[in-house]
C-alpha cells in the first residue's frame, strides 16, 4: 500500500466536520494539502478515481433504491463552476444534474424557502449537485440584512429537519465548502478581469461582497457548525490549490458511494437465450 493510499481515509475524516463541532475557518489552512505530490494526485483523479465514480454511479442507477445529493458552497471564485467541471463531469449526464440556484424568483418567494429545493432533489437512481443551495437563504440575508435574524436564524433548525427527511428517504446528502483565503480570492478575481473569456463571469456585486468577506466567513462557520449531522455531513476542503481541492472531492465522493454500497439488481424472472430466437 502506497503512502497515497494510506492519506484516503485521514484525507475524508480530517476534513469532515463532526456533529456538534463548532469551527472556526480562520484557523484552517486553504493550502493545506496532506504533503501529497500534485502530478500524482492529478494521475490518480484522472486515471483511477473518474472510472471508479462512474462504475459507482451505474450502479446506483441500475439498481434505482438510493439517491445522492452533493452540496457546493463556497465565497465568489471559490472554484465551485471549476469543482463541477473537473470532478461531477467523470459522471453520465443520464442520471445526473447539475442546479444552480440564483436569487430567488418572485414565484419562489411567494412560497417557503425550501419550495425550489425539495422539487430539485434526486429520484431514486440519480444524482443531482446543487451549484450553491438552501444555505444561500441563510447566508446572504445574514450578510447583507435583507430580513430579520428571527426568520434567518430559525433556518438551521429547517434545514437539519430537511435533511433528515432526505436522509430517511434514502438520499444520502454531502456538502463541500470551498475554502480559499482573501488573497486566493483577489488573484482569482484579477485574473477573471484581465481575461476576455472570463470577464462575464465577474459582476458588480462580486467585487462589492469582497468588502464583506468577514460577515460571510462567520455566517458561513455559523451554519456549517449547526447543520453538520451524520445524515448530511460537511466537508470544508483546502481550495486554495484547484488540484488538492479536486482530489479530496472526489475520494469523498467515492467513499461516499461506497458506503451506499449500490448493487446491481437481480434478473426477474427467467432468462435464457433460447428466449432471444
Amino acid at each position: 500500500m502506497s503512502a497515497f493510499e494510506i492519506k484516503v481515509n485521514d484525507i475524508i475524516n480530517r476534513l469532515m466536520v463532526a456533529e456538534g463541532k463548532k469551527i472556526n475557518l480562520q484557523k484552517l489552512d486553504p493550502d493545506y494539502d496532506f504533503s501529497i505530490n500534485e502530478k500524482k494526485a492529478e494521475y490518480v483523479l484522472e486515471q483511477n478515481l473518474k472510472k471508479r465514480m462512474s462504475d459507482l454511479q451505474y450502479r446506483l442507477y441500475a439498481e434505482r433504491k438510493k439517491a445522492l445529493l452533493i452540496v457546493f458552497q463556497g465565497i465568489d471564485a471559490s472554484g465551485k463552476d471549476s469543482t463541477i467541471r473537473h470532478v461531477i463531469s467523470a459522471f453520465n449526464p443520464q442520471s445526473c444534474t447539475v442546479k444552480a440556484f440564483k436569487e430567488p424568483t418572485e414565484e419562489e418567494l411567494s412560497h417557503d424557502f425550501l419550495w425550489r429545493i425539495h422539487k430539485n432533489v434526486p429520484a431514486k437512481g440519480e444524482i443531482v449537485v446543487f451549484n450553491r443551495s438552501h444555505y444561500e437563504d441563510i447566508i446572504q440575508p445574514r450578510v447583507h440584512k435583507t430580513i430579520h435574524k428571527s426568520i434567518w436564524s430559525q433556518r438551521y433548525k429547517h434545514i437539519n429537519a430537511f435533511e433528515k427527511c432526505l436522509s430517511d428517504s434514502n438520499t444520502k446528502i454531502i456538502k463541500f465548502y470551498l475554502n480559499i483565503s482573501k488573497e486566493e480570492q483577489r488573484k482569482r478575481l484579477e485574473e477573471r478581469m484581465t481575461d476576455p473569456s472570463k470577464q462575464w463571469k465577474v459582476s458588480e456585486r462580486d467585487l462589492k461582497d469582497r468588502k464583506f468577506w468577514n460577515s460571510y466567513v462567520t455566517a458561513y462557520q455559523d451554519a456549517i457548525s449547526k447543520c453538520s449531522n451524520m445524515w448530511a455531513p460537511w466537508y470544508i476542503i483546502p481550495a486554495n490549490k484547484k488540484w488538492f481541492r479536486n482530489l479530496a472531492v472526489g475520494l469523498i465522493i467515492i467513499d461516499t458511494l461506497e458506503r451506499m454500497k449500490p448493487k446491481f439488481p437481480k434478473p426477474t424472472g427467467r432468462q435464457s437465450l433460447e428466449s432471444l430466437d
